[in-house]
């Protein structure tokens, strides 16, 4: 069973998640947060599977609240529910450790699968759909002032091996497992691996995270 917290500013919202969650039979809402404020505490208390966060939210917004949730080294994930035409911060929360992203008019079954792939430790999003994002975004957002430096995150690559290097670059440029396998002549279940080896030992939570650092570490330039 996968517990979800749902952080919505809006009542409809909350009740349309919860409604469509609480028909499903591998899925269970263990509460309802207002605001980012409340997200945190209730994680704190509850520790969700998942958080349904939205970003605008009066007080504590959800950008901020995903980095507080994800500092306090809890295993809930953070899937960022918002509007994707209109709000710049995606990428901001992606940064502060949400594990994907969806936008609001999501169909029922993305949404669902979204949160079943976020629990299980995946990215949510289609590899090439976050190159989109990064690529629209990445040069109009502040510096975010929790984000290690450059130096760090270049000691950090030392440890991967050319192989897994070349593997990190290829999923910031978007391809999935298959592409890697296909291009790189490589079996899928030795890219899993590689993957796997280079989450690890970068300190990535996931597949979004790594993309994130292929692009701090200018592995990857915006197109």
């Amino acid at each position: 069973m996968t517990t979800v917290l749902i952080a919505d500013d809006q009542p409809l919202q909350r009740f349309g998640s919860r409604m469509l969650l609480e028909s499903q039979d591998d899925m269970t809402v263990v509460g309802e947060a207002a605001n980012g404020s409340e997200a945190v505490r209730m994680t704190a208390e509850l520790h969700p599977d998942v958080v349904l966060m939205d970003i605008r939210m009066p007080g504590l917004d959800g950008i901020e609240a995903t980095r507080r949730i994800a500092a306090a080294g809890d295993r809930t994930r953070i899937l960022i529910v918002t509007t994707f035409d209109l709000d710049e911060y995606a990428y901001a929360g992606l940064r502060a450790g949400a594990s994907g992203f969806l936008v609001k008019d999501a169909q029922p079954e993305e949404l669902l699968s979204g949160i079943r792939a976020v629990a299980t430790g995946d990215a949510v999003v289609a590899p090439s759909l976050t190159r989109r994002l990064l690529d629209a975004y990445v040069h109009h957002l502040p510096t975010d002032p929790s984000a290690e430096d450059l130096t760090r995150e270049d000691s950090r690559l030392a440890s991967l091996t050319d192989r897994e290097r070349e593997i990190l670059t290829v999923i910031g440029k978007g391809w999935t497992n298959t592409e890697i396998a296909t291009r790189l002549h490589l079996a899928e279940s030795t890219v899993k691996t590689h993957v796997g080896r280079i989450l690890a030992k970068t300190g990535s939570r996931d597949r979004i995270q790594a993309v994130i650092l292929a692009y701090d570490t200018k592995l990857v330039e915006p197109s």
